[in-house]
């Protein structure tokens, strides 16, 4: 990551990213790798210059076309759930959204597959992860909910946005021993973060977290 930006000031200066990070430590995340990405990651950058002021609150915030940036805890518990059994090589986000959550895997993982519907979200989180210096990122605009059939299998799935159900195609495109994190539900009922693992022999294992809000998986 090239050091474009980053530092910030005022309301995204660096004493505010870690203030951030501390309010995650005493939520309970403590993957020392995450955080440190968490800390180092401009978040103001991977929004409307209105909303930089409120960057580093731990609190999801518009992107427009209906979308969202995801709370930060939400998004260090999820990679945290994601890399907790070691670090997967080669990685699939469905909805890249902003960009953010990409960012953080792509500072982790050697290679990182993300893949949005919408044309606009695409096009800016591509530029602005090219231009903060990602080059182990690769942005697809297509139907997340195909996955990205091309690059299979992945060592690891995760996705930001909340499916009825999880697609056949994802847990298809999983390798065995991949482990996949994935939000799932009606927008409008209880959502679940579901942990899902795929042994040697094809056999799925699915373990219920904590309660969310997501938006739906378009």
């Amino acid at each position: 990551m090239s050091e474009l930006n980053i530092h910030g000031i005022g309301m995204t200066s660096q004493r505010t990213r870690d203030r951030l990070v501390d309010r995650l430590e005493q939520k309970g995340i403590h993957h020392k790798e995450v955080l440190r990405v968490l800390r180092k990651l401009p978040r103001h950058l991977f929004m409307d210059e209105a909303l930089a002021s409120r960057s580093y609150e731990d609190t999801a915030l518009p992107i427009g076309h209906g979308q969202t940036i995801s709370q930060p805890y939400i998004v260090a518990r999820m990679t945290e759930l994601l890399i907790e059994q070691g670090m997967p090589e080669k990685v699939l986000e469905v909805g890249t959204g902003s960009g953010y959550q990409a960012a953080v895997l792509g500072a982790l993982v050697k290679e990182l597959h993300t893949v949005e519907i919408i044309e606009p979200l695409y096009k800016n989180a591509r530029d602005l992860l090219y231009k903060l210096g990602f080059r182990n990122i690769r942005s697809h605009l297509s139907n997340g909910a195909w996955g990205w059939e091309q690059n299979a299998p992945y060592d690891a799935i995760i996705v930001t946005a909340a499916p009825d159900t999880i697609p056949q195609a994802l847990l298809d495109q999983l390798a065995a021993g991949g482990r996949m994190v994935i939000p799932v539900g009606k927008q409008r009922s209880t959502q679940y973060l579901k942990v899902i693992s795929k042994e040697a022999n094809g056999s799925i294992s699915i373990e219920d977290h904590e309660a969310v809000q997501f938006v739906p998986l378009v």
